[in-house]
């Protein structure tokens, strides 16, 4: 990523963008009181300079079918890291891998249609990589992120 120096004018373009994806460019730049032109250059700059990643739907994992899901904690053979991660990457229904200092060495947020399929992921797949040495299942009851704003994820209740 190159270093860009974001401004206030670029803080607004991310947070309008992380509401809403889909503006088109004319709406983002009413939004954030610019031209047209200058919303195109800035979020260009933006993507190229790795600021921006992408853009994707945010989804409701109930909605889709994946009724379970839970943070899973492991304490994994450092060494192994890089393979045992390239592997996580593989399977499906592991939704978000994080390295971290702590307690634990991975967590993993994970989503499965059900419990039985949350046993198999986390019992047959995930315990089964070389190099993982335990793991600790948390079971999400409800679930929300304060990265939008406030909202609430899709299907999640308060």
């Amino acid at each position: 990523m190159a270093d860009t120096t974001l401004d206030a004018i670029d803080q607004r373009i991310l947070g309008a963008l992380e509401r809403d994806g889909r503006l088109s460019m004319r709406q983002l730049a009413e939004q954030v009181h610019i031209s047209r032109a200058n919303a195109y250059a800035r979020v260009e700059r933006l993507t190229e300079s790795g600021v921006i990643t992408g853009f994707s739907a945010v989804v409701d994992p109930v909605a889709r079918g994946l009724k379970t899901s839970a943070y899973v904690t492991m304490h994994v053979n450092q060494p192994d890291w890089r393979d045992i991660h390239a592997e996580l990457r593989t399977l499906e229904g592991v939704e978000h891998i994080a390295l971290v200092g702590g307690e634990f060495d991975v967590v993993l947020l994970v989503r499965a249609r059900d419990n039985a399929d949350l046993r198999r992921l986390v019992l047959d797949q995930i315990q089964g990589i070389h190099g993982v040495i335990s793991t600790r299942t948390l079971l999400l009851f409800e679930e929300s992120s304060p990265t939008r704003h406030g909202a609430q994820l899709p299907g999640s209740s308060a």
